[in-house]
């Protein structure tokens, strides 16, 4: 029976050895990429964002669009023609008086509107619709910045789990030669190297996908930076974050108040009433004070005859067939849709960001739980693998703590990013930076 058990273990001593001289998994090559800021990250995404870059832009139409009807509402229209032309038959022409092929003429007209055609509503509106824009590009500016970020977190993350995996290959690694040492010396059986054989195939494995989910996290910055190729975020200030500076009822009504999503459906609302009042003013007489002078002759630069003229025009709008009516109502639905957003906005204000702040004390608190779960893991570890070597506990029971100190490291890496994610979504919700002086955090 001895003799069984002692060629099972030379056996078991054999496919350790061949398995030990197989060739490690080979992590993932990292290329060289720029190293940019949280706050450089923010910049350039903004810049390369098409939503971003969209809203920038109707700010700059909406802006022409008030400069227009500011100048529509104080400076009349201006329109001048000339023109030359030559008759196969000579004809009399008034302006010289006499028989000519050629006739030209040269006009300067120049019309104000007194009254009517909405130039007070357009006026109204084309403000309201510079709010609106600003409003939705300072809230389209901070959900840029939340995306970026979370890729920006997402690579530290990912690099700070490929530390903790790597960490996990060398412990693996470390416990293997000692089992080996203590097989060998017929203290162990053959099976313990086998245990911690799988063990490191499997934290290589773990490290092999974490430096992939490294390599694919600094292309997703890279894209959002508008580079085309990766990118790598700067070092960050790991410290726990301060608590924050207000209290949720105090965070609630900042949000209803001036929060970037609120306001802007404010501005909206304002902007669809707008152009509401701007249609109703087309049911008004639209009274026209208009200007005219002209040359007439037989050369290209008619001066022979001049006549001027100064008119005064009213334009009683009766009925058009429904289409002011049909314009009207469907404005009106578009004031009572913007009207529902922003009560829905206002409304909800109270739900968002009450999930933000506590989602951020929650993440503060799992950091200081993690420490904790750490600090105990590595001392449960250190205990288990000193009685591992004086042969006072089993190969089980060190991997239990090996593993259970390489899950606790990594669930301190995914509370102190995510609490920084927390933060990034109470900064998005309030359009503002909350810790702005004593900043120590990359921001």
């Amino acid at each position: 029976m001895n003799c069984k058990l002692k060629t099972a273990d030379c056996k078991l001593q054999i496919v350790a050895g061949l398995l030990l001289c197989a060739a490690p998994i080979v992590p993932a090559q990292t290329t060289t990429a720029p190293v940019v800021t949280l706050s450089e990250a923010r910049q350039r995404a903004i810049a390369v964002d098409p939503n971003s870059v969209a809203a920038s832009q109707r700010i700059r139409v909406a802006g022409w669009e008030r400069r227009a009807a500011t100048a529509d509402l104080y400076a009349p229209r201006l329109n001048g023609s000339i023109n030359y032309i030559r008759y196969s038959e000579p004809f009399f022409n008034f302006g010289t008086g006499s028989v000519s092929p050629n006739a030209a003429a040269a006009s300067l007209e120049a019309s104000y509107v007194i009254l009517g055609a909405g130039k007070l509503g357009t006026l109204k509106s084309s403000r309201a619709a510079l709010e609106s824009a600003e409003a939705n590009e300072t809230a389209t500016r901070f959900q840029s910045a939340l995306f970026t970020d979370a890729a920006y977190f997402g690579v530290l993350a990912s690099r700070e789990l490929s530390r903790v995996a790597a960490d996990r290959v060398k412990r693996a690694e470390e416990q293997l030669a000692m089992a080996r040492v203590r097989v060998v010396a017929g203290e162990a059986i053959a099976s313990d190297s086998l245990q911690l054989l799988l063990e490191l195939n499997r934290a290589r494995f773990a490290l092999l996908r974490q430096d992939s989910a490294v390599v694919a996290s600094r292309f997703q910055l890279g894209s959002l930076i508008g580079l085309p190729g990766p990118a790598d975020a700067a070092p960050f200030d790991t410290t726990t974050l301060p608590d924050l500076p207000f209290s949720e009822e105090q965070a609630i009504a900042e949000l209803r108040q001036r929060g970037p999503d609120v306001e802007a459906a404010r501005a909206e609302e304002k902007r669809a009433e707008s152009v509401l009042g701007a249609e109703r003013e087309r049911y008004l007489p639209a009274l026209t004070l208009s200007a005219t002078t002209g040359a007439y002759d037989s050369e290209l630069f008619p001066n022979a005859l001049k006549r001027s003229q100064l008119q005064l025009a009213m334009v009683l709008p009766f009925w058009d067939g429904g289409q002011r009516e049909l314009a009207v109502a469907r404005l009106q639905a578009d004031r009572n849709v913007a009207r529902a957003r922003r009560e829905e906005r206002e409304r909800s204000a109270g739900e968002r960001i009450v999930q933000s702040y506590h989602g951020y004390r929650t993440a503060r608190a799992g950091i200081a739980l993690a420490l904790v779960g750490v600090t105990a893991a590595s001392e449960t570890y250190r205990v288990q693998r000193a009685r591992y070597g004086e042969g006072a506990t089993t190969i089980l029971e060190l991997l239990e703590a090996q593993i259970a100190l390489s899950e606790a490291e990594a669930a301190l890496v995914q509370a102190r990013f995510g609490a920084r994610l927390a933060l990034s979504q109470i900064e998005t919700l309030l359009g503002r930076r909350v810790f702005e002086s004593g900043d120590r955090t990359n921001r």
